[in-house]
């Protein structure tokens, strides 16, 4: 197509494969040589802006990239060529008048200092130079567009590291040919706010060059002006604002205290703002006060007779944390201060302890006053007005708050105990004051503070927790949030409950009756996970309570599945402190509910309603025998004087429930061996009993090994895989359980090897958890490649198979297979052998990998294979390397003979027994390979 075909069909074509045709073409053009042609041709007054600004944009894209193509000779046409059509779209078209300036920045940026050497006084001259044809205010914007672009276009430049920073001094010596001009601008009286505002923004770009800070002053303080006037108020501040925050400025604090003043002077403007509901010039002056105290607190606070004039910073600054009204519907700016209060704590506690001892001083009230403030802030709206918010704002609200809960932890480390003590002491006189009943607000507040300082802190030594759990019953609890927060704040205290085991009635009731509430789901049944691990040995006397409130509410289904989950987590640390015919006992109530409606189902017709109600039942079971572990396997990090209970005699009552409902298992079993759903869940219940059990699961082995055995061999299924890992890992050591577990072993081997012979493509799952499985096997029991009935050969073809799959996981797998396979070469000999046999395809199929056909994601785990050669098969891996790679094109066509025997070179150089170098080898190769060598899709790689 012609150019302007391919523009028009860009722009105009409603087709999208269409646009997306041409917009390739064009892309080529751009780059091509003709581009230095067409471009002027484009830049045609006659054409339309969409085709010109195409023209401007080749010209951007040569210059920037194709920098070394351009002959020395023509870079003064080049840079009069460009003068000129700005000049002449300086009253045109904004955007392809921008497009040319940034076109010329990078032209300049390129030539500098040599080439071109006052390039910034030159444009300046240039355009200040009386030209009759073009409007002066049209010559003046265009040449600040151009000033504003060129330190934009240095951030983005493609300079070598040396190059940038030659150049970045050059642009801050010029800065003195650009800021004169810029204060005479805004000081004329007669400049229009257009001019004034680009100003601004020049300003603001070329600040982030580093300039020094006193250099700016004048136009720092000409910004504080213009923050009076309306239309200029935004662009002052981010100018202000990127003034302040640039990294350098912190050297000259001479200036960053004369700035203090004209920040103070700006509370009237905020005070009037905040009353007349004007949240956009409250957050932009609040921006100032934070970026000059977040970025400058320790510089600043150094300044020790200054001391005053920075204290009134930091009350300005609270006075934005505790601006009136509510987040995020009145105001939006009490968040943007946070950050501050955990920087300035930082700075105070990093001074000697003199000096610290001062701030403390004066400081710690002043951080009293924040934790009123933030406890204020993080209170609720009245429950009318909670009702009109969008969910969209209640989750602002929600985030809010938690980020006022890490910042009272976070000032915890400064004020300590005496913290908690103030927090008591208040939500005390509220709960206690009868004259004026104070607001369920309020009370949720203060208790909110507590739970986000003991949620993470270790509250034992305390003396105001027990007189705080006293406290707790008395809260009339009014509404959901309250109770929630309550709810937390118990579970926040389990820990300490379990220390002091007293008070534990003087709450437990109080989550049992929250438990009956739907709405109080999460808050509830997540307390009662917490409270039944911390405090299980202190639960007996609470047990059948606990158990029979926890039935009614499963029975009544009034909690969503996942806190069901949770309840049953509890119900399993509860029972395993329990003794084992009491733990029976309550299995017993417990389950036998489930079991007769899983009896009702076993009998039904597959359907979608009835899959979704076995998966629940069984889901309860796995998540209730996840946590019941009589032997108290989770409890070594316990003291010494841990509570433990005699050691129990007879089989373990998980083992006990499995075995009686093993038959109903297996008969749901039969009529949904096609549901892989279905299967997982049957398969969690036994894997979930395996990890918490351990050998105490022995008894179960033969029967589940025969069960998997033979679902396997119907419809093969990666749950069943990934249990037989489990039992292998597990049960690896111990020879009077390992028969069946072999024999299982061995079966899904021969299964998995035939599924493979009709095509396994379509189970990338069955064979990631096949190869994980025969990892698992050499790790803990290598010696189950010795059976005469494995066929090692077969499975290592698999496995190479396996590498080429589409599917990361699926690769990745197999990766683990082959570097747990390798380092047996020599103690196991059909490994040893089939290496030997089968070696050279292995490698091939790692280096296609490398060439291009594998993920880049998956480089290092191919680098673990190559390693794990080199390691144990080095003579071989020598003669297959040198062979793969004369094969034509391969790895990949993109990489010649030299770049290959380069890389075989290093591989089996004596930098081969590093594995970070070998990884850093096939990184760089692969990277040949894909063509991707040197350009920017390496940088983050």
């Amino acid at each position: 197509p012609s150019l302007f075909q391919a523009l028009h069909q860009l722009y105009y074509d409603p087709n999208i494969e269409n646009k997306n045709l041409a917009q390739k073409w064009l892309m080529q053009a751009q780059v091509s040589p003709q581009a230095w042609h067409f471009s002027w041709l484009l830049l045609n007054m006659d054409k339309v802006p969409e085709i010109q600004y195409f023209g401007a944009s080749a010209l951007h894209i040569k210059i920037s990239r194709y920098w070394n193509d351009i002959p020395a000779d023509q870079y003064e046409s080049l840079k009069s060529q460009l003068f000129t059509h700005i000049t002449r779209f300086a009253s045109g078209s904004k955007i392809v008048l921008t497009r040319l300036c940034v076109a010329l920045a990078s032209l300049a940026l390129s030539m500098m200092p040599e080439a071109w050497p006052c390039a910034v006084a030159d444009m300046v001259r240039m355009f200040q130079a009386e030209d009759s044809n073009v409007d002066g205010r049209a010559r003046c914007l265009a040449l600040l567009e151009l000033l504003t672009v060129l330190p934009e276009e240095f951030q983005t430049s493609r300079l070598p590291q040396y190059r940038k920073g030659q150049v970045r001094s050059v642009l801050a010596q010029e800065c003195g040919s650009v800021f004169p001009l810029l204060e005479q601008l805004l000081q004329q009286q007669d400049s229009p706010g257009f001019i004034k505002q680009k100003v601004l923004k020049c300003f603001s770009s070329w600040v982030q060059l580093e300039i020094p800070l006193m250099d700016c002053e004048n136009l720092i303080q000409a910004a504080f002006t213009s923050l009076q006037d309306p239309e200029l108020f935004d662009t002052a501040v981010e100018a202000v604002v990127n003034a302040i925050s640039q990294p350098d400025a912190q050297r000259y604090v001479n200036t960053l205290l004369k700035l203090i003043p004209p920040v103070l002077g700006l509370q009237e403007q905020l005070r009037q703002a905040v009353q007349s509901g004007d949240m956009e010039t409250s957050h932009g002056i609040c921006r100032i006060a934070v970026a000059l105290g977040e970025n400058h607190s320790r510089a600043l606070l150094d300044q020790v007779e200054h001391w005053q004039s920075f204290l009134a910073l930091v009350n300005m600054i609270m006075f934005c944390t505790g601006i009136p009204g509510h987040y995020p519907v009145n105001e939006t700016t009490s968040s943007l201060t946070l950050t501050f209060w955990y920087t300035l704590q930082d700075d105070i506690l990093s001074f000697e302890p003199d000096k610290q001892a001062v701030y403390q001083q004066v400081y710690r009230p002043v951080y009293f006053q924040l934790v009123d403030v933030l406890l204020h802030k993080a209170q609720f709206p009245s429950d009318e007005e909670y009702g009109f918010w969008s969910s969209d704002e209640k989750e602002q609200f929600r985030i809010y708050r938690v980020d006022i809960s890490d910042t009272l932890m976070y000032v915890y480390e400064m004020l300590g105990a005496e913290l908690l003590s103030s927090l008591y002491d208040k939500l005390g006189r509220l709960l206690t004051n009868t004259e004026q009943p104070s607001t369920w607000q309020h009370t949720e507040a203060l208790l909110y503070g507590f739970q986000s300082i003991a949620e993470t802190i270790d509250v034992n030594y305390s003396d105001v927790v027990p007189g705080l759990i006293g406290l707790i019953p008395r809260i009339s609890i009014s509404n959901v949030q309250l109770a929630d927060t309550v709810m937390f704040t118990i579970g926040a205290l389990s820990e300490w409950l379990a220390d002091h085991p007293v008070m534990i009635n003087n709450v437990l009731p109080l989550v049992l009756q929250a438990l009956g509430n739907p709405e109080l789901s999460i808050s509830s049944v997540s307390t009662l996970k917490k409270i039944c691990r911390e405090c299980k040995y202190d639960l007996p006397p609470y047990a059948a309570n606990i158990v029979a409130v926890s039935q009614e509410v499963l029975m009544k289904q009034i909690h969503k599945t996942s806190q069901c989950m949770w309840l049953m987590q509890a119900l399993g640390f509860l029972l395993s402190a329990l003794q084992v015919e009491e733990i029976l006992k309550n299995l017993h109530s417990l389950i036998t509910p489930y079991i007769q409606q899983l009896e009702k189902l076993a009998d039904e017709t597959p359907n979608p309603s009835n899959k979704l109600a076995i998966i629940h039942i069984l889901g309860l079971l796995s998540n209730l025998f996840t946590t019941l572990d009589i032997s108290h396997h989770d409890d070594d990090h316990e003291s010494t004087e841990v509570k433990k209970l005699p050691v129990q005699q007879g089989p373990n009552p998980v083992v006990v429930v499995l075995q009686q409902v093993f038959q109903l298992i297996q008969k749901v079993l039969s009529k949904w061996l096609n549901d892989a759903q279905v299967v997982e869940s049957v398969c969690a219940i036994f894997e979930k009993s395996v990890k918490t059990l351990l050998d105490d699961f022995a008894p179960m082995v033969p029967q589940l090994c025969e069960m998997l055995g033979q679902m396997y061999s119907t419809i093969p299924q990666a749950s069943a895989i990934d249990l037989t890992r489990q039992l292998v890992h597990i049960f690896a050591h111990e020879p009077a359980h390992f028969p069946p577990i072999k024999a299982l072993f061995l079966l899904v081997t021969s299964v998995t090897l035939t599924l493979f012979q009709q095509g396994p493509r379509d189970h990338p799952d069955i064979v990631d958890s096949f190869m994980q499985l025969l990892a698992q096997a050499l790790k803990r029991k290598p010696d189950l490649f010795l059976c005469s009935n494995l066929d090692v050969k077969a499975v290592f073809q698999c496995g190479v198979l396996s590498l080429k799959f589409p599917e990361a996981p699926t690769v990745k797998a197999s990766c683990g297979f082959f570097t747990e396979l390798l380092p047996r070469c020599g103690e196991i000999a059909p490994v040893g052998q089939v290496v030997h046999e089968d070696g050279k395809v292995l490698l091939q199929a790692v280096l296609e990998g490398v060439g291009g056909q594998a993920s880049r994601s998956l480089m290092d785990h191919f680098a673990e294979i190559l390693f794990a050669l080199n390691k144990h098969c080095f003579s071989y891996l020598s003669i297959w390397i040198k062979e793969a790679m004369q094969q034509d094109g391969f790895p990949s066509a993109r990489v010649s003979p030299e770049q290959k025997e380069t890389f075989s070179q290093q591989i089996l150089s004596r930098e081969r027994v590093n594995k970070r170098r070998v990884k850093e080898m096939v990184k760089e190769f692969t990277l040949l390979c894909r063509g991707l060598h040197g350009t920017e899709y390496t940088a983050d790689y």
